[in-house]
């Protein structure tokens, strides 16, 4: 009998316009890192996305068993495939072997921007691909085969991929009412990092048989799918990615002049301001000569253009990477702690609409990496030198990037943390035991009066994931040594699971010493953890500190003779 196997794709993305694009994503290489782990981070946002950490086990498929899709935005069904003998196990966005996958919509061409609507969607592509495939070449290669038959739903996306040797990018868009998509993938040089945040970032790239070097000056080897298990190939490309652009009418030039992400996603002032520019930020906290390229982040299409990738100044450890997720443009012209819409407490947040007209002059507030309605976040690590079950892990966080957490969750755990458990509130149902909930409460209290309260949730932040680094580090050299998989798989639930309820418990306490502290616009003094009071227990030491000087003169400028003393 044939076994038809359902998957909700819930977890994952929204095609969003403009106003709302979503999502960011880092790209670290082996050779770029402290330790010679490979990174991806991914801030998956969304007014209507919940944070959850999906759970998905290895299973034998009988022969004709098959899979139903569902789009993931309508639930709707979208496909039914075969599946296959063996799928892996998947937690979130990382599979049982290290291979994770990270993602950016940029839409792209008018024409393709909204998708086919047949064939499968970005969400399922990737859920399916960690199931399907062990590292980036099989990937690669199980993302075309899907696509080339069974078609391509969606508009223009940026994967990010990784395993414990690799890290790609990969650019794909559908093909309108033709079956399958064009794409072009390239892997990052070892050494190097890269990005993407909703647009298109693979302009030129090397043709079979063309000469080309990457960004370390290296000749690359680039050829057709059927050659990407070969390890000196370091791009690969649908065969049709220019002939089917030329048949549009939208390039008539040479293959080797032809750029994608000109051809599918032309650059405008959205996509420098609002996307581009969440890259520049990346590349410019840790590389070096990045301010040639501020000119061209803040909107000018004339300017020098940002690289696909750059050398790091440094080698980036996983607490780099975390930090590199949190940014509201802080020491560029477009800091968003600075300007006036920032309010007297330097809050880093506008509520949407991101543009706005004065005057009939048009304008738009920042688009930056940390953003209010981020759902989830992640920063997955793949380890060569460890077992895969032990050296994958996803470091989770809910909420806000700025004022989140990263728990460590191992990619061979077979129970998810309850706060993260999929079905443990939702956006429409509040739990309380819910890491996105939690995380929501600490983080819209402190909108009321950022610059102060901010400083509280970092100290604990950084309190919380520099014990997890630490205990992770110390734990997996023992684990390493561990050769019964069933104990291994024990110790790492535990582990997870563990570090998962200190955090929610760390952050119950964080949430309730704030409303403490700060009710009232008062602020209290706080020692040891405890708000200060005489030996009689009355609250001592309460600062009621004024508004900065620039803004009571608004306010005067404003309503000054109403409010002035006589």
């Amino acid at each position: 009998m044939k076994r038809i196997f359902v998957i909700l794709i819930i977890f994952t993305l929204h095609l969003l316009p403009f106003t709302s694009r979503a999502c960011t994503n880092l790209i670290v290489s082996k050779g770029a890192t402290a330790d010679g782990s490979t990174f991806i981070t991914y801030a998956a946002d969304s007014h209507t996305r919940y944070g959850q950490l999906r759970y998905c086990p290895a299973a034998d498929h009988p022969e004709g068993a098959t899979l139903k899709l569902y789009n993931y935005g309508s639930l709707k069904f979208q496909i039914e495939i075969p599946q296959p003998a063996h799928t892996y196990q998947v937690v979130g966005f990382i599979n049982e072997h290290q291979l994770a996958i990270g993602e950016t919509t940029w839409g792209g061409r008018e024409e393709l921007a909204h998708g086919s609507g047949k064939g499968i969607d970005y969400g399922n592509l990737i859920y399916v691909t960690l199931q399907r495939a062990r590292n980036c070449r099989e990937a690669i290669k199980v993302m075309h085969e899907l696509v080339s038959t069974y078609g391509y739903a969606e508009g223009g996306e940026s994967f990010s991929i990784a395993d414990p040797n690799e890290v790609w990018i990969y650019e794909i868009i559908n093909k309108g009412d033709e079956l399958g998509a064009v794409w072009v993938a390239r892997r990052v040089p070892d050494g190097y990092i890269c990005g993407h945040a909703n647009q298109a970032r693979i302009t030129t790239f090397p043709w079979e048989n063309g000469k080309k070097k990457d960004g370390s000056g290296k000749s690359i080897s680039s050829k057709s799918i059927k050659n990407i298990f070969d390890k000196d190939v370091e791009c690969v490309y649908s065969e049709d990615v220019a002939a089917f652009a030329r048949k549009r009418g939208w390039y008539s030039g040479k293959d080797a002049d032809f750029s994608f992400a000109d051809t599918y996603n032309p650059l405008t002032f959205s996509g420098l301001r609002a996307c581009e520019a969440r890259v520049y930020a990346m590349f410019n906290r840790c590389a070096d000569d990045m301010k040639r390229y501020e000119t061209y982040a803040m909107g000018d299409k004339s300017a020098e253009r940002l690289p696909l990738w750059v050398k790091p100044n440094r080698k980036l450890t996983v607490q780099d990477c975390m930090a590199l997720m949190r940014d509201h443009f802080e020491g560029t012209p477009m800091d968003m702690t600075q300007d006036v819409g920032a309010g007297p407490f330097h809050c880093p947040y506008r509520w949407r609409p991101m543009d706005f007209e004065v005057d009939g002059q048009k304008y738009v507030h920042e688009r930056a990496i940390s953003t209010q309605q981020t759902g989830f976040s992640f920063v997955a690590q793949c380890r060569s030198w460890l077992p895969d079950k032990l050296g994958g892990i996803i470091w989770f966080g809910v909420d806000d990037t700025y004022s989140t957490v990263y728990c460590p969750v191992y990619c061979g755990v077979t129970q998810v943390p309850v706060c993260f458990e999929e079905g443990n509130g939702s956006m429409s149902r509040y739990s309380e035991t819910a890491a996105f909930w939690l995380f929501n409460r600490v983080s819209n209290f402190c909108y009321l009066r950022y610059d102060s309260m901010i400083v509280d949730v970092r100290q604990v932040q950084q309190e919380l994931e520099t014990d997890f680094v630490r205990d992770e580090t110390t734990h997996a050299k023992r684990w390493a040594q561990e050769d019964n998989e069933r104990r291994l798989v024990g110790e790492l639930n535990r582990f997870s699971n563990e570090r998962a309820e200190r955090m929610m418990r760390r952050w119950k306490e964080l949430d309730e010493l704030l409303l403490m502290k700060y009710i009232d616009g008062n602020i209290k003094t706080v020692e040891n953890g405890r708000i200060k009071t005489t030996p009689t227990g009355v609250v001592t030491g309460i600062k009621q500190p004024p508004y900065p000087a620039w803004f009571y003169r608004q306010i005067v400028d404003d309503k000054g003779e109403v409010l002035k003393v006589k």
